[in-house]
């Protein structure tokens, strides 16, 4: 079966690389002809169909954390949803054939892969995979992985329990639209407060927020309220530690640390996505993508473009990739 599979797989790929730092609209070009990953012995190989786009992608080809980054010429690309098309020897959870997604690079800043998601075919460890949930087509699961692994971890290490209060720093954005859904349907907050533009304050309320707040007109910190949690999916840790209970807690994913707040940095695990599969599959938890957020493989340079804005609402995805 395997020899079978392996002469239909190419040993050359179509994939987006870049090979020095930049803007993408300055270095990331089309390569026809990119080595396909090596398949190590803990890996799947993944015919990808959908890839999104997180500020990661653009920190790192940017040249953020150059220190501990692979050297171009890299593909980049974290998420990924696709089909398995070969398995390495220690493989037990998928075989060929398998719908699959997940957030690629284990540790997010830590040598990420030089073969991401914006390619044809990538490899990931299986531990940072989950089967798709049926119901989510592979655009629809592309787009989840970081952004709810992230929610995930955050609300985890904030220690939020059911019956506490939360305000949520960008609600709009990749990472925030899944911290009010889990926040509500899955730690049971009892009061969520989300901060967003003014055109986006009903979509705060149709994911679940209490109390949407239009960061354009209102200073949050000076709210009499305070809440339990706050998690910072922008960067204001110094603000947010403003509106925050005596005793409460403050998470935020965007440096530099703040010495009141929890700073961290994902790491990527399949286990999050099975745990959330069936609030995913039952529909309480939703993915959300910006209205315009979907670009064909031909137009990654415009997709990350528009991401870049920081403008988007939820996440700006890649599909079909041919």
């Amino acid at each position: 079966m395997a020899a079978a599979a392996d002469s239909t797989i190419p040993s050359h790929i179509k994939g987006w690389v870049y090979s020095e730092y930049g803007k993408a609209s300055d270095v990331l070009k089309l390569d026809p002809n990119v080595p396909i990953p090596e398949l190590k012995e803990d890996q799947v190989l993944i015919k990808v169909i959908a890839a999104a786009l997180n500020p990661a992608d653009s920190k790192r080809q940017l040249g953020y954390f150059k220190d501990s980054d692979t050297i171009p010429k890299t593909v980049p690309g974290y998420d990924v949803a696709g089909v398995v098309v070969k398995v390495g020897s220690q493989v037990k959870n998928f075989k060929e054939g398998d719908e699959v997604y997940g957030d690629i690079n284990e540790k997010a800043l830590e040598f990420p892969k030089k073969v991401g998601s914006l390619a044809e075919y990538t490899a990931a460890e299986e531990r940072v995979l989950s089967l798709k949930p049926k119901n989510l087509s592979f655009v629809e699961a592309a787009s989840l992985p970081l952004a709810i692994e992230t929610a995930y971890e955050g609300l985890e290490r904030a220690g939020l329990s059911a019956g506490q209060s939360i305000l949520v720093l960008g609600g709009a954005g990749g990472v925030g639209t899944q911290v009010i859904q889990l926040a509500k349907h899955v730690f049971g907050a009892s009061k969520i407060a989300a901060t967003s533009s003014t055109g986006k304050l009903d979509l705060l309320k149709s994911l679940g927020a209490h109390l949407p707040i239009d960061y354009t007109k209102v200073k949050y910190e000076e709210l009499p309220e305070k809440f339990d949690v706050v998690f910072d999916a922008v960067g204001e840790a110094d603000r947010a530690v403003k509106a925050v209970k005596e005793g409460g807690q403050v998470v935020t994913i965007v440096p530099p640390p703040h010495p009141s707040a929890t700073f961290f940095i994902l790491t990527s695990t399949g286990t999050i996505l099975e745990k959330l599969r069936p609030y995913l599959e039952s529909g309480k938890v939703k993915p959300v993508i910006d209205p315009k957020g979907l670009f064909p493989f031909s137009q990654a340079v415009e997709a990350f473009s528009y991401r870049d804005t920081e403008r988007a609402t939820g996440k700006v995805v890649i599909y079909p990739i041919p």
